[in-house]
């Protein structure tokens, strides 16, 4: 059993990053639009900051109160569409109550959308020839990649079909060869699929809901949740201590798909810059 280190990994392409940047012509720049004061949010966007500065790429938070109206909020997007000074465009979610989410999602410009939700960006994924990927699924990729996964003719199940994560990382193991099955809360006999996966992507949102025994021996297994138990403490939606026993390779909670999320978040900054270059 390997445990994958996401910590590691996401360094080691952050230290890449940094060199790519060091030789471009232009500083690629990422600005994060943060409405109101939720803490997650700030924590979160913060967090993208520390990356961006560790990479050389310029970021701004461009913080507006709650009561802002969707209008203003709609051409804030646009003076940074129009900005060629900047590459990559983020409104964190949630927003207020009041102002029309995929609205404002709708508003950003595809080619600076580096967190790939742009209906655009999905339709281009599901075509085969993707621009933006969803930063979660593009890091599972990534980490397939660096510890040497096998993933053509394997059986690959996701549990999960969000637009955030469960249907593009699919898609993406299709792409790379996989027999895919999209697997959810109310699937019939889920359990069933699990033992046949020789990949597993959980992202249910329950609380260490697949154990050990529900595993194939010698599966690849990757966590996506992030679920706290009444003592405060994180864990995924598979429980970790049992599962390595059983699993080939396995990321942790903390210190897993996480940390790989905001790291292909810069990276597609940089794309995104590199392709403004057209280099």
């Amino acid at each position: 059993m390997t445990v994958i280190d996401g910590k590691a990994l996401a360094e080691r392409v952050q230290s890449e990053l940094k060199t790519v940047v060091a030789s471009m012509p232009i500083q690629p720049g990422l600005v994060a639009i943060l409405v109101g004061d939720d803490p997650a949010s700030k924590i979160y966007v913060s967090g993208k900051e520390k990356d961006a500065a560790k990479i050389g790429i310029k970021s701004e938070i461009v913080r507006l109160p709650e009561t802002i109206t969707e209008v203003e909020l709609l051409e804030t997007v646009e003076k940074y569409n129009q900005d060629s000074n900047w590459h990559g465009i983020i409104v964190q979610l949630p927003l207020p109550k009041h102002i029309n989410e995929e609205r404002v999602l709708m508003k950003i410009s595809p080619e600076k959308d580096v967190d790939g939700f742009h209906p655009t960006n999905m339709g281009l994924l599901w075509s085969g020839h993707p621009l933006m990927l969803p930063s979660t699924p593009a890091g599972i990729m990534e980490m397939l990649k660096a510890y040497n996964v096998e993933i053509e003719g394997k059986n690959a199940l996701v549990i999960g079909r969000s637009n955030i994560v469960g249907k593009p990382i699919a898609q993406l193991l299709l792409m790379a060869n996989a027999t895919v099955t999209i697997a959810h809360s109310r699937t019939k006999n889920l359990l069933e699929l699990v033992k046949n996966a020789d990949i597993l992507v959980v992202a249910i949102g329950q609380d260490r809901f697949i154990k050990s025994g529900d595993v194939k021996p010698g599966a690849v297994v990757i966590d996506v949740g992030m679920n706290r138990d009444a003592a405060g403490k994180l864990h995924g939606d598979v429980d970790f201590n049992s599962v390595k026993d059983v699993a080939s390779l396995i990321t942790p909670v903390p210190g897993g798909v996480g940390l790989m999320t905001r790291t292909m978040l810069m990276k597609q900054t940089v794309e995104a810059a590199k392709r403004a270059l057209n280099v």
